[in-house]
């Protein structure tokens, strides 16, 4: 990985003149005086690596960082790998994180010596939803189809997603609680290989992220069932919520940014101008559009407040997934 990372920053290094000229003034002093990591807590082609990367095209097409934003992927443990590289980076000015709902779970589940409260939030810059994902050659049509089968199924009903203890296998506990039904949870890397997986006929079902699912969506191969949303999806305008279909069921996932631990504040200051600005541009509003992403901008204290009132709502759900299994 260090080696890849050298060849990626020397290249990366030759194209930092041109872009250094494109960037704006920022009002703060600091600047990045070499190439930024940007740590994704998950494996390549699930939605968090996905939008990371698309976040760092806007940046470098729109000429929004001074120096290139390369990014690495840390997604081992669940994105503990990524939690402790973060928390071993005290004080460091080029290493920001894009971070997935695992950013609290992760260290509730295991001792990792990991605190985020000691983490700089820096930008939230949208909120994913959640939709129940089943085939599109699948009998099942509608949510009564869906707990009739897996009912039927009398518990080999298999649910595809990410890792135990991750998003997706929380909203299978919650799918489980709700309608006294027993799945069959099927863990793989990332949310691209769960998408897959699905199409493949491994799974019966998944709860991916739009985005995770929207190729396969559009080549008709894959079906949505309901959204884990308050209020229907703009991109699916026929899609019902839970919520209408009579079960509360709401569960997003932040898709924001944090760097270490005492990261400069001219450094926090410069990223969030940046994200400002990148959240502001048409490429990251047509992407949303598109993805069903709900773009929420939100930085400072107000982040850090919300990290950690998100916090512990996932201890509560830990808990309830605990006491029920």
């Amino acid at each position: 990985m260090t080696d890849a990372f050298t060849r990626r920053a020397s290249l990366a290094l030759m194209g930092a003149a041109a872009l250094s000229a494109a960037a704006p003034a920022f009002a703060d002093e600091w600047k990045p005086i070499k190439p930024v990591e940007m740590v994704i807590m998950a494996g390549q082609g699930g939605g968090a690596d996905q939008l990371a990367r698309l976040f760092q095209a806007i940046i470098q097409k729109q000429g929004l960082s001074r120096m290139p934003v390369l990014p690495v992927n840390k997604g081992g443990g669940s994105g503990a790998e990524a939690l402790r590289y973060l928390k071993d980076r005290e004080g460091n000015a080029h290493t920001i994180m894009a971070t997935l709902n695992s950013y609290y779970t992760t260290p509730l589940r295991a001792d990792i010596g990991v605190d985020i409260a000691e983490f700089t939030p820096i930008a939230r810059m949208a909120l994913d939803s959640f939709v129940l994902w089943v085939a599109a050659d699948s009998d099942i049509h509608n949510l009564d189809d869906y707990v009739a089968a897996v009912k039927a199924a009398g518990g080999s009903f298999k649910m595809g997603g990410t890792g135990t203890g991750q998003e997706d296998s929380l909203v299978t506990a919650m799918l489980e609680k709700e309608f006294g039904i027993k799945l069959t949870y099927v863990p793989y890397k990332g949310g691209g290989d769960v998408a897959t997986a699905l199409i493949g006929g491994h799974v019966s079902s998944t709860v991916n992220n739009p985005s995770e699912q929207m190729g396969f969506y559009r080549a008709g191969k894959s079906r949505p069932i309901a959204v884990l949303t308050a209020e229907r999806l703009t991109r699916f305008p026929d899609l019902p919520t839970f919520t209408e279909l009579g079960h509360p069921l709401v569960y997003t996932m932040q898709r924001s940014f944090v760097g270490p631990k005492d990261m400069p504040a001219g450094a926090v200051a410069y990223y969030t101008e940046m994200f400002r600005q990148l959240s502001e541009t048409e490429q990251w509003r047509k992407y949303t559009e598109e993805q069903a992403l709900l773009a929420d901008f939100l930085t400072g204290d107000a982040l850090q407040a919300y990290f950690l009132e998100e916090r512990d709502k996932h201890a509560e759900i830990l808990r309830d997934m605990s006491s029920s299994s």
